[in-house]
């Protein structure tokens, strides 16, 4: 953990002045002093490999808005959040948000569902997009638009906010006790998950038919894609070995290829993860939370409820799955992948850096810039291992003002093959748009990762940028949210 007091980034002026930042922390993350415009930008070059073509480097990262009517179906505020998509200009749409492929797998009960009643409202949502895209760029074309099919699994909560559904695949020391499951609960039986890939089947074959590009099979942020991942101590043939750990992969794939021919696959995938963290009671004062520690785990070691995780060190990465996984990926044909890291739930600091952190979280251990660095530096690692493929980067929004001179060099020194944005969609969709053609930069818009869209969903309201975009943050939403973060503090 660094002694080096946290610079809030918003203070820092230059590129330069960055760039002694980084060098004082001892870390790597390339930025261009000077933005290049038009045919020239990195961010602008076009991208042809592994049967997908693109027009430009930008990505949008699913961003799930918590606002889907009860039945599943897009409400009002998710068709403007996926016409935003469109305003990005991005060649890539990343599946839009989470899509569960059943009631049953909702992270909440606001989550969209592909169900038969739900095909509309999802078609609605994908046209909105296209025409928005085709609104703000003066383009013909089409950005490649996919949906993240997912089961919530461990973090299921269909039908209520506060009432915890979860369906899990083993036991697990720190985070059973972590959100309240009881020795007693059962775990998915095999049987149960044939059905659950039958679900994934049946939602990728609507999901082509409703003339998505693709579909995202889930694999990142604790949820039951991941945690098949980690499921070491699960017996049977669906945990254990590295084999039986990703059978519902190959199983998921197996039955789209034969049920939705033509339909790409892609995966997101939480490359590396860390034991679980928690506030730090010896930093913490009342209306504060501490500062991030692991949670105790020397009497766990070797650690075997991870992935990409050190065994012997469980708060240190370790990428040999992580390149068996996408070797795995290579042979099953599937060419196009996002890079991600840990979980929102255990440990938020590796997932998305931050200064300001979600109200169930903890303030940051580390500079949130360490964390921008390790997942830069994971996606350059496995680039290198895996030209073939194509790589979308994570974690660049703590960026903020420099996140244009960065995914540039990113991009210019061939770290990434495209710049994935998350949060910063929320607040400025045309960022990296407006960078790439020399247009000013809105800087009144460049999200300062204050977490709202965090806390939101977690007191059981929509997520969306509450201090910038003027659509929430001048809404009955927002009072609601204040009332909330006020009776918490």
């Amino acid at each position: 953990m660094s002694t080096i007091p946290i610079l809030r980034l918003g203070a820092v002026k230059d590129v330069q002045r960055l760039k002694d930042h980084l060098h004082t922390l001892g870390l790597n993350i390339p930025c261009d002093p000077e933005l290049l415009a038009g045919p020239e930008c990195p961010l602008r070059w076009p991208l042809e490999r592994g049967g997908f073509k693109f027009s430009n480097r930008i990505a949008v990262q699913p961003m799930e808005g918590w606002d889907a009517l009860a039945d599943g179906n897009p409400s009002e505020f998710t068709l403007r959040r996926w016409q935003r998509f469109g305003n990005s200009g991005a060649s890539l749409i990343w599946g839009g948000e989470a899509v569960a492929v059943s009631h049953e797998g909702r992270a909440n009960p606001n989550q969209l569902v592909m169900a038969p009643h739900t095909h509309a409202g999802l078609a609605r949502l994908r046209a909105a997009l296209l025409e928005s895209y085709r609104a703000t760029t003066g383009r013909d074309d089409a950005p490649l638009i996919g949906l993240q099919l997912t089961h919530s699994g461990r973090y299921c909560r269909p039908n209520a906010y506060n009432r915890p559904e979860p369906r899990i695949l083993y036991h697990h020391p720190i985070l059973d006790a972590k959100v309240g499951l009881s020795v007693e609960l059962a775990v998915l039986t095999d049987e149960e998950i044939a059905r659950i890939v039958e679900d994934f089947h049946r939602a990728a074959r609507a999901a082509r038919d409703l003339g998505f590009d693709f579909v995202d099979i889930k694999h990142c942020h604790g949820y039951l894609g991941h945690e098949f991942l980690s499921a070491h101590t699960r017996p049977g043939k669906y945990g254990g070995s590295f084999e039986n750990r990703t059978r519902f992969l190959r199983e998921v794939v197996e039955g789209i290829r034969l049920s939705a021919p033509g339909l790409q696959i892609a995966v997101r995938l939480s490359a590396f993860d860390t034991v679980p963290y928690r506030p730090d009671p010896k930093t913490s004062s009342p209306g504060k939370m501490g500062v991030g520690i692991p949670e105790q785990h020397a009497h766990l070691i070797p650690y075997r409820w991870g992935f990409g995780v050190n065994p012997q060190s469980p708060t240190e990465l370790e990428l040999t799955e992580t390149k068996q996984f996408l070797a795995l990926l290579d042979e099953l044909g599937i060419r196009l992948v996002n890079l991600t890291a840990g979980s929102p739930y255990y440990n938020p600091h590796i997932q998305r850096p931050a200064f300001y952190p979600p109200s169930d979280g903890y303030q940051p251990p580390e500079d949130p810039l360490a964390g921008v660095a390790r997942q830069m530096e994971m996606v350059r690692t496995l680039k290198s291992k895996f030209p073939q493929l194509i790589l979308v980067g994570s974690a660049y929004s703590y960026l903020q003002d420099f996140l244009p001179h960065v995914a540039q060099a990113a991009l210019r020194e061939a770290w990434t093959d495209l710049i994935g944005m998350g949060r910063m969609v929320l607040s400025y969709p045309g960022l990296l748009l407006d960078a790439s053609e020399g247009r000013t930069i809105q800087h009144r818009l460049v999200c300062r990762t204050f977490s709202d869209c965090t806390t939101a969903p977690r007191r059981g309201l929509p997520s969306g940028c509450y201090p910038l975009d003027e659509h929430y943050k001048s809404s009955e939403l927002a009072v609601k949210l204040k009332l909330a973060k006020a009776s918490r503090s």
